[in-house]
């Protein structure tokens, strides 16, 4: 995939005018996107920026992130705290998101879906509200190691990190995690499924290519 160099700004406003202009591929009445990245890329910025630029377009927006949906200590840490395998399998509760998140937002649903079930701080739920979004409204969903469990995203995006850079900006206790990012490259191959892909090695200057990429922003 080519890549060309763009602004934050820029690239914000490009993914607000993708999303802001689609329909969701099933029929649902919301429109569902993905930011998937390594923790070192920064996805909840992106997510934030994008969830603001979709406000001041009009749309209702609900910003979550996966972390908010960690399984209980006694089972993602069950191999230990550093452990890669568990952290690509375990850590992060799917079925919850299916559950909460997902199926509410498929043609018929509800709409209402909890932004976050698990506090990994106090190893306890959350107890946030529900929220109902409605006809039109977006969910914009962020974290890592979000690609290939068919969840029905209507856009997704990869921030890519090489792996030197994902090596340098991963924070030294993080970098055990860095074996399960190399599966998720070897199995998944989020730069070829993923809609947008942005090279983000350089935190100043983004390079992005995909839908739009070329001549359309």
């Amino acid at each position: 995939m080519r890549l060309e160099a763009i602004t934050w700004e820029r690239l914000t406003d490009a993914l607000a005018e993708e999303a802001a202009g689609r329909t969701a591929q099933d029929g649902s009445p919301w429109l569902r996107v993905g930011i998937d990245a390594a923790p070192a890329a920064r996805p909840g910025e992106l997510a934030g920026r994008l969830a603001e630029a979709l406000r001041l377009r009009g749309r209702f927006v609900q910003k979550s992130g996966t972390y908010g949906f960690l399984r209980p200590a006694s089972l993602r840490l069950e191999y230990g705290r550093h452990d890669p395998d568990a952290y690509y399998g375990e850590w992060f509760d799917r079925q919850a998101l299916w559950r909460e998140v997902f199926n509410p937002l498929e043609p018929g649903g509800s709409g209402r879906i909890l932004p976050d079930l698990w506090d990994p701080e106090r190893d306890r739920a959350t107890r946030s509200p529900y929220v109902s979004l409605p006809p039109g409204g977006v969910l914009v969903l962020h974290g890592p190691l979000l690609l290939g469990h068919w969840f029905p995203f209507d856009l997704t995006v990869h921030l890519g990190l090489s792996e030197g850079a994902l090596r340098r900006r991963t924070e030294e206790g993080e970098r055990w995690t860095l074996p399960a990012f190399e599966r998720y490259e070897t199995e998944v191959a989020p730069r070829e499924v993923a809609d947008v892909v942005v090279r983000a090695d350089d935190p100043r200057r983004p390079a992005w290519g995909g839908i739009g990429a070329h001549g359309g922003a």
